[in-house]
């Protein structure tokens, strides 16, 4: 049973639930005589409910003829069979799962998982399992050379996201999500993806023309991240053949490739017995095992099928220790105690002892947590198990110190684990656990309705890897319920757990430090060895926390207008204090409120003139806490709730965040209610984001990637300091009394907009954000002039900035002036589009024709809460000698598209898949509640969001034409480039 185990290890601290996007209705498709999209969006509330399929979907399929269709996942397992998939075997050996999914509407995820990734390389193969992946992709039996993007965009699928691919040590994965699927799309596709499997183009040709492809990508990795993780797999996996199998390769073998050599991998590699086939997606699965069956049946594989190499087993024997010497990186010490990985089969008590040892590491994890908080020797540390390629079995410990004392810190962090492995932990400390564990999987159960079909494929690829099974979520949520039951979770249980999680074949341990240290290696050995029990601390007491403690808000505030935007289904409610709300009250995602609120004036209201604390916000201004609570205690306090209140900055507020459900969502509203009128300034959170900051400071010039990280935002805003990255000097003169100063009147003035979208009756949302932000004092209004914002001067030629990577990483960047405001949405959309042409453009002239580039990427940038600072952008990873080919290219681009109008093709290609991912995000709350973020205070949103669909639908050639003129001027632009710095 994969779920639970990804579940905890996904659990990160504090408690943040991560967001899908999830259905609320139906979409109707539109046509229109230039471009023929397939859907757009329209209102959650008036979106009609998918059909209902009368066929009972837990029954099983009648007889395919040649189809086994024997349950085949389920095999030694005695967990119950998830009966919404069905399954089958056909004569070649190729298994197929396939299920109805109807979230989003009108989509159908395909995965074609190849079991076979660089772990089943030769020496002299290394990096083909992932170059036959870009081959498969470039053209095959029915897709002429280089036409594979065109005929998935025809299809309504974005290449690059709806389509694409992934290789791992095990596995070599081809995706699809076909958005607005039909029977006919869907065989044809199916088709397509049979012929990328049995006879991929495997010419010289082909070869020759995607190789640079391949080795632009390889380029383009982040060289001190890329040598950390080599290191770590040569240091963990000594021995074994994980240990220098990176799927990306080698350049040697890379450039030796010949068609004969690529061509015997994969008639050794990409058989039907090693193929799976998964769907799930709006479609009946009769039809969907048909298909299957129809377009796969027929491919045979070539010679006898091999047997499974020998992943190997860890080394006893091995080296204990290893280190490397990463300036751009902050010291970091990583960990392993390895034990051999063993196929065992998926059963309820196998699952139920993990889960065991899933709350033993979490237990761990949050002490090492707290521990940080305080201020120890270490920024960061945590406990994770994992089965690795099926190399290993691992516990794996990192630790990021604080400033460079790395032994200090990982004696302090096997200072928790042993006292951890000496004393039982408190019942109260497991059932905090279990509280959270409990949430994770009645929050699955509560949502399984409103699942995207491509996460269950994607699920059902990961259990596959491992060789494990998947469940219903009411499944799951059973045998976790049964285990609290048989009491598996006591202290002594835990105990043992966490004894056993220590112990293994091997313990390993990985040193990265800023300077060289020729002894690191000896004293790491020493440090993993060393007597810690003497450096652990008394463990904090678990104390009694409610929302009753927290501070008061006074009396629920009183409604003085309510009035319904009807064709949106939106309400506008203003409360007596001033505060307004905006509610989408629907059942579209089944257990799932979205919370935003708005307040403040976002970038307008930060100094725009000097160097502020406002980069600390996000790792400090939650974690100060609230009242006399600090953040642990607001962590007990939220246990076992989906509750949360994440915080960024917007163009024109500022904003807390959360993904509640229908029972928490009031509580969260008080919490972050609190936030604002009674905020908690630890220091220990300010002073922690500042040695975070500091420690990842050496690496923002590693790589060109770092330094447009680090710079490249501020130069686009003409230096105005309110973006981008500060001084490494203003950052290390940061105290939590210059951040109290800066964020205590921020939070304290200014108009508030709460935002609840999601499963809540409108009333009860109504009453629920009178009686906590209804219930504050009435704001001060946020005045003061709004600072300009500013786009740099046209350059004769580029900016240049520096990095200390690789010889042979640049980037290049090339921008323009737009605009911004809501005002001016018509022309947004199409900028929207122009971007996604010139994108499209600028692919093909820079990877699929010269491999110049692994990625461009174009993009319009439009700020809807400024009234100006808007830019259309493309930017490109390239080698240094192909800087100026990149900056040539995309004014070419730019001029041809201010010249003349695309033709039809080229503009249908480009609006299918915009429409259709249009409709997809549209069919979630997160779309809604971002388009009318701000609506509360400015109409012109609502305007706006309501003539989208049509506007989007009468964008024509001449449309875009007009933009690119007016916009992609050459006497307008503005270009930067990023080069290795001279050694």
């Amino acid at each position: 049973m994969a779920f639970p185990s990804r579940a905890m290890r996904s659990l990160a601290l504090p408690v943040l639930l991560g967001l899908a996007i999830p259905v609320i209705g139906q979409v109707p498709g539109q046509t229109d005589s230039r471009s023929v999209p397939q859907g757009m969006p329209v209102p959650a509330t008036v979106a009609p409910t998918p059909a209902t399929p009368t066929a009972d979907p837990l029954a099983p399929l009648p007889p395919i003829p040649g189809v086994d269709q024997t349950p085949w996942l389920y095999k030694g397992s005695d967990l119950p069979q998830d009966k919404m998939w069905k399954f089958g075997r056909l004569a070649n050996g190729l298994r197929y799962a396939v299920r109805r999914n109807g979230v989003p509407p009108g989509q159908v995820a395909v995965r074609v998982r190849i079991d076979a990734g660089s772990l089943n390389e030769e020496a002299s193969e290394r990096g083909f399992a992932h170059l036959i992946e870009h081959l498969s992709f470039r053209g095959s039996q029915h897709v002429p050379d280089g036409e594979a993007k065109r005929i998935w965009q025809r299809l309504g699928a974005t290449f690059g996201s709806d389509s694409n691919a992934s290789t791992t040590p095990t596995q070599t994965v081809y995706q699809l999500d076909l958005p607005g699927a039909t029977e006919a799309g869907l065989d044809e596709s199916l088709k397509i993806l049979a012929g990328m499997m049995a006879a991929p183009s495997l010419t010289a040709q082909s070869l020759n023309a995607e190789r640079p492809v391949v080795l632009a990508e390889r380029r383009e990795q982040p060289g001190p991240q890329v040598r950390y993780s080599d290191k770590l797999r040569e240091t963990f996996f000594a021995g074994q053949p994980l240990a220098e199998r990176s799927p990306i390769g080698q350049l040697a073998t890379l450039e030796a490739a010949t068609p004969e050599t690529v061509k015997a991998f994969h008639d050794r590699w990409y058989r039907p017995e090693r193929a799976t086939v998964i769907i799930s997606g709006d479609m009946d699965p009769l039809l969907l095992a048909k298909l299957v069956t129809k377009n796969f049946g027929s491919w045979q594989g070539v010679g006898p099928n091999p047997p499974d190499p020998d992943f190997g087993k860890p080394k006893a024997d091995a080296p204990v220790a290893g280190a490397l010497v990463e300036p751009s990186m902050p010291p970091v010490v990583a960990m392993a105690v390895l034990r051999p990985w063993q196929y065992q089969d998926d059963t309820a008590i196998f699952n139920q002892k993990r889960m065991v040892d899933m709350v033993a590491a979490r237990l761990i994890s949050r002490r090492l947590e707290n521990r940080a908080r305080a201020g120890g020797s270490f920024l960061q540390a945590a406990v994770a198990l994992d089965d690795v390629s099926r190399s290993a079995n691992m516990t794996t410990v990192n630790v990021v110190p604080l400033g460079d004392n790395w032994e200090a810190a990982l004696k302090d962090v096997r200072a928790v684990i042993a006292d951890a492995m000496a004393t039982p932990p408190t019942q109260g400390e497991i059932d905090r656990e279990l509280a959270d564990y409990d949430a994770i999987l009645r929050n699955q159960l509560d949502t399984a309705r409103v699942e995207a079909g491509s996460k269950q494929a994607d699920d059902m690829v990961g259990a596959l890897d491992i060789r494990e099974t998947v469940t219903a979520p009411e499944t799951s949520y059973q045998i976790f319920k049964q285990a609290v039951a048989a009491k598996m979770f006591t202290p002594d249980t835990v105990l043992a757990s966490t004894r056993k999680i220590f112990q293994g074949t091997a313990t390993r341990g990985l040193v990265n430090t800023r300077t060289a240290q020729p002894d690191a290696v000896a004293r790491l050995t020493a440090a993993l060895k060393a007597d810690v029990r003497p450096l652990a601390e008394q463990r904090r007491r678990q104390g009694t926390v409610s929302f009753a403690q927290l501070p008061k808000l006074g009396t629920p505030g009183k409604v003085v207008s309510r009035e319904t935007v009807s064709d949106l289904g939106l309400e506008r409610v203003t409360f007596a204090n001033g505060v307004r709300l905006l509610l989408l009250a629907n059942d579209g995602e089944t257990g799932r409120v979205y919370l935003r609120v708005r307040f403040g004036r976002g970038y307008d209201a930060l100094p725009a003139t000097r160097e502020s604390p406002a980069w600390a916000a996000d790792l400090a201004l939650v974690a100060g806490g609230i009242g006399k609570f600090d953040q642990g205690d607001l962590d007990r306090l939220t246990a076992g709730r989906t509750m949360g209140m994440d915080f960024d900055i917007d163009d024109d507020a500022f904003a807390f965040n959360a993904l509640s459900s229908p029972g928490d969502y009031a509580d969260n509203l008080k919490l972050m209610a609190a936030k604002l009128i009674a905020p908690r300034w630890d220091a220990a959170p300010v002073n922690r984001a500042k040695a975070a900051m500091l420690a990842g400071y050496d690496g923002f010039d590693s790589s060109p990637d770092g330094v447009l990280g680090h710079d490249l935002e501020r130069l686009l805003r003409d230096g105005d300091p309110r973006w981008g990255t500060p001084p490494r000097d203003e950052v290390a003169a940061t105290t939590p009394q210059a951040f109290k100063a800066l964020w205590a009147p921020l939070l304290a003035s200014g108009p508030i907009e709460v935002s609840v979208f999601g499963d809540v009756k409108a009333d009860d949302a109504i009453k629920a954000v009178a009686a906590s932000f209804g219930a504050i004092p009435a704001r001060k209004g946020a005045t003061g002039p709004v600072p300009p914002i500013r786009f740099p001067a046209h350059v004769a030629t580029p900016v240049v900035r520096y990095h200390t990577g690789p010889s042979d990483q640049a980037a290049a960047v090339i921008a323009w002036p737009t605009g911004g405001g809501s005002a001016d949405d018509r022309v947004r959309n199409r900028l929207d589009v122009l971007a996604q042409v010139f994108a499209d453009r600028l692919f093909d002239r820079l990877r699929s024709q010269a491999g110049a580039s692994y990625s461009p990427q174009v993009a319009s940038q439009w700020p809807i809460g400024l009234p100006t600072g808007g830019r259309m952008i493309a930017i490109g990873m390239v080698a240094p000698d192909k800087v100026d080919f990149f900056l040539s290219t995309a004014r070419s681009i730019a001029a041809d598209l201010a010249s003349k109008p695309i033709d039809a093709d080229e503009l249908q290609r480009i609006k299918r898949p915009m429409a259709q991912r249009l409709a997809r995000m549209a069919s979630g709350n997160m779309f809604w509640m971002q388009r009318l973020g701000g609506a509360a205070y400015d109409p012109k949103r609502i305007e706006a969001t309501q003539r989208l669909a049509k506007d989007f639908v009468s964008i024509g050639p001449a449309d875009l034409q007009a933009v690119a003129a007016k916009y992609l001027r050459p006497d307008t632009d503005w270009t930067l480039k990023v080069v290795p710095k001279a050694k």
